[in-house]
């Protein structure tokens, strides 16, 4: 069987959504969005009514913004999110607009071709909060090869 690599993020804004103060990443949210589907190994991602997430309240908190997707493997996931200047510029400016989360990110391998669910990744999410880092749940800093549960490096790539 084929795994590919299914990862939500969420992020907590400091001020609603619609403040002034967050245009910036409200405005370019559609060009980094297109640049992640623009990448080797993009599968899928996550849309609400428009063209992102932001209109999905996925949480109890209105605050709380979701990222969901789906990449063919783990190293085309580390590119686009370390490597690519365009995504790093704006993650450079997260604390302008976002409070600091311990749990926002989390990975986990499904089978090729299969979406995930919110509910699902919300799951996860709370899995890797209770366990910390597990074959179900895991982080870049600890990542799990698919389906035997192996260590993985992400980064082994870049160190080549």
């Amino acid at each position: 069987m084929q795994y590919q690599l299914a990862q939500l993020n969420i992020a907590q804004f400091r001020l609603p959504q619609e403040h002034p103060a967050n245009a910036d990443f409200v405005n370019n949210l559609d060009r980094v969005n297109a640049i992640a589907e623009s990448q080797p190994g993009f599968v899928w991602r996550f849309t609400g009514e428009g063209n992102d997430a932001l209109d999905v309240q996925a949480f109890a908190d209105p605050l709380i913004a979701v990222n969901l997707s789906v990449w063919t493997d783990i190293q085309s996931l580390v590119k686009f999110v370390y490597r690519n200047d365009e995504h790093k510029q704006i993650m450079r400016r997260r604390k302008e607009w976002f409070d600091k989360l311990d749990f926002h990110m989390v990975l986990w391998w499904i089978e090729a071709g299969r979406i995930p669910s919110l509910d699902e990744a919300k799951i996860r999410l709370e899995l890797l909060r209770r366990n910390g880092p597990t074959y179900a749940a895991f982080t870049f800093k600890q990542p799990f090869a698919p389906p035997t549960g192996e260590l993985l490096n992400p980064f082994k790539d870049e160190c080549a």
